[in-house]
C-alpha cells in the first residue's frame, strides 16, 4: 500500500476492519481526473460562448455605443482566459473578474453572473466551505446592484421596474448561490476522500513500523538466545577439553570422560541450535527435537551440573514458591546460564559460586555471586562491556521486559554479583498473574 500513494482516482474501495473508503470514480471521471486543462478549456468555452452570442444577438434590440460592446467582449474574453489559467490555482481572481464583467456589462447581467457561480464553484473545491460563502455573499451585493442598475438606470417599456428588478435580483442571487451549493458538495467530499486516504495511508506506515518494531525485537530476540546457546556451549566445551588435555597423561580416564561431556554438550547446542535454526526456517516442518519446549527452572539442576564438570563450584538455593509461566522460567534460566558462563569464562579460580533463586512479597530474585580473583579490573571491565555485547545487554533487555531490575558489577575486592529482580505475583491458586 505504500508503494504507490493513493489517490481519489485509485479503485480502492475498503482497508481492513471496517474502515471503507466511498466508490471509486468512473470511466469518465477518472478521465476529466487526468486531464484537468481540457476541463477548464471547455469550461471557459460554455462560458465564453453563450455570453458572446447574447451580446451579438442583443445589438440590434438594444443597441449601445461600440466601446460599450468592445468593452464587453473584451471583459468577457478575460473572464474565459481567466477560467483556464486561474480557476483552480487562484479562484479569488475568478471571482473577482465575475464580479467586475456583470457590473460592466449589466444589460446582460443575468448571463455574466455564470462567471461568478464559476467561481464560487471552485473557491468552494480548491479553498474552503468558508471562502465559498463569504465570496457568495460579496457575489450576492455585487448582483444586487447589478439588478438595480438593470431595472432603474435602463428600465424595460415592456416591465416595471421593481417587478424587472426582483426578477433580475433572483436570477443574479440564485446562480451564483447554485455554483455555490454544488462546489461545498463536490468540495466536502474531495476532502472527506482525502481525509480517508490519509488516514489509510498513516494506518499503512504504522502497520509498517510496527511489523519493523516486531522484526526488530525478534531478531533481538534471537541473537540473545543465540548468543546464550553458543556461549555457554563453548565455553563449556572449551574448558572441558582444556581439562582433558592437561589430564590426558596422568589419568586417562577422567580425560575420556571430559571429552564424553564435550561431545554431550555439543550435542544439546546442536539441538537448541536447530530449534532456533527451525523457527526461523518453517516451524511446520522442523523435527520434533526442534519443536521441543525451551528449557525452564527444572532444568537448572543439569545446567549447574555442566558447569561443576567443567570445573565451577556451583551451589543452588531456592526459596518462596516455584515460577509456572514457562517465559518466565526461560528468563530465569538465561539469567542463570549467562551469568554462570561470565564466572566460567573470566573467574575460573572461582572457589565458590551461589545460585540464588527466591520468592518475596511478590517478586522473584535471583542472584548469582562467584569470589573469583577474576573480579579483578581488567576482568570485571571484560565483563561489564561484554566481549561480544550481548551477555549483560541481553540479561538486562529479559529483565526489562518485566519491568524488573538488574545489576551486576564487582563484590568487593574478590568476586562479582549478577542480581535480578522480576515482578512475579501470585494468584490465590498459586499461579502467575
Amino acid at each position: 500500500m505504500t508503494a504507490a500513494r493513493l489517490s481519489p482516482d485509485r479503485p480502492v474501495t475498503a482497508v481492513g476492519g471496517e474502515l471503507r473508503l466511498p466508490r471509486p470514480p468512473g470511466v469518465i471521471r477518472r478521465f476529466w481526473a487526468r486531464h484537468p486543462l481540457l476541463v477548464d478549456i471547455l469550461v471557459a468555452a460554455a462560458y465564453f460562448l453563450p455570453v458572446l452570442s447574447a451580446l451579438t444577438l442583443a445589438a440590434p434590440i438594444d443597441p449601445m455605443p461600440l466601446w460599450v460592446s468592445i468593452t464587453g467582449i473584451l471583459l468577457v474574453s478575460v473572464t474565459a482566459v481567466i477560467m483556464v489559467v486561474f480557476r483552480r490555482r487562484r479562484p479569488w481572481v475568478l471571482v473577482g473578474a465575475g464580479w467586475v464583467t456583470t457590473l460592466v456589462v449589466y444589460p446582460l447581467e443575468a448571463v455574466n453572473v455564470l462567471a461568478i457561480a464559476i467561481g464560487l464553484y471552485a473557491l468552494a473545491v480548491y479553498r474552503s466551505t468558508r471562502s465559498a460563502w463569504i465570496g457568495f455573499a460579496g457575489s450576492a451585493a455585487v448582483g444586487t446592484a447589478a439588478a438595480a442598475v438593470v431595472s432603474f438606470v435602463e428600465p424595460s417599456p415592456f416591465i416595471a421596474p421593481s417587478t424587472l428588478f426582483l426578477l433580475a435580483l433572483a436570477q443574479a442571487v440564485a446562480t451564483p448561490l447554485i455554483g455555490t451549493l454544488i462546489g461545498i458538495n463536490v468540495g466536502n467530499r474531495r476532502r472527506y476522500v482525502g481525509a480517508l486516504i490519509a488516514r489509510v495511508e498513516d494506518l499503512a506506515r504504522e502497520r509498517d513500523r510496527q511489523a519493523q518494531l516486531a522484526t526488530a525485537l525478534e531478531r533481538s530476540r534471537i541473537a540473545r538466545e543465540m548468543h546464550d546457546i553458543v556461549s555457554h556451549s563453548l565455553t563449556v566445551m572449551v574448558t572441558l577439553a582444556d581439562g582433558s588435555a592437561a589430564t590426558s597423561a596422568r589419568d586417562p580416564g577422567r580425560a575420556a570422560e571430559g571429552m564424553r561431556l564435550v561431545a554431550d554438550t555439543g550435542r544439546d547446542a546442536l539441538v537448541e541450535m536447530r530449534r532456533m535454526l527451525g523457527v526461523l526456517a518453517d516451524p511446520d516442518t522442523t523435527a520434533a527435537d526442534a519443536r521441543a519446549p525451551q528449557p525452564g527452572t527444572a532444568a537448572l539442576p543439569e545446567l549447574l551440573e555442566s558447569f561443576r564438570a567443567a570445573g565451577l563450584p556451583v551451589t543452588l538455593t531456592t526459596a518462596g514458591a516455584g515460577v509456572t509461566d514457562p517465559n518466565l522460567q526461560l528468563t530465569v534460566y538465561r539469567i542463570v546460564q549467562e551469568a554462570l558462563t561470565n564466572a566460567l569464562r573470566h573467574a575460573p579460580s572461582a572457589r565458590r559460586v551461589d545460585v540464588t533463586i527466591e520468592r518475596v512479597d511478590g517478586d522473584l530474585r535471583v542472584e548469582v555471586v562467584d569470589d573469583g580473583v577474576g573480579s579483578q579490573r581488567s576482568s570485571a571491565d571484560a565483563r561489564q562491556s561484554g566481549a561480544d555485547g550481548h551477555g549483560l545487554i541481553g540479561m538486562r533487555e529479559r529483565v526489562a521486559l518485566y519491568g524488573g531490575t538488574f545489576d551486576a558489577g564487582p563484590r568487593g575486592i574478590n568476586g562479582w554479583r549478577v542480581r535480578a529482580v522480576l515482578p512475579a505475583p501470585e494468584r490465590p491458586d498459586g499461579e502467575r498473574e
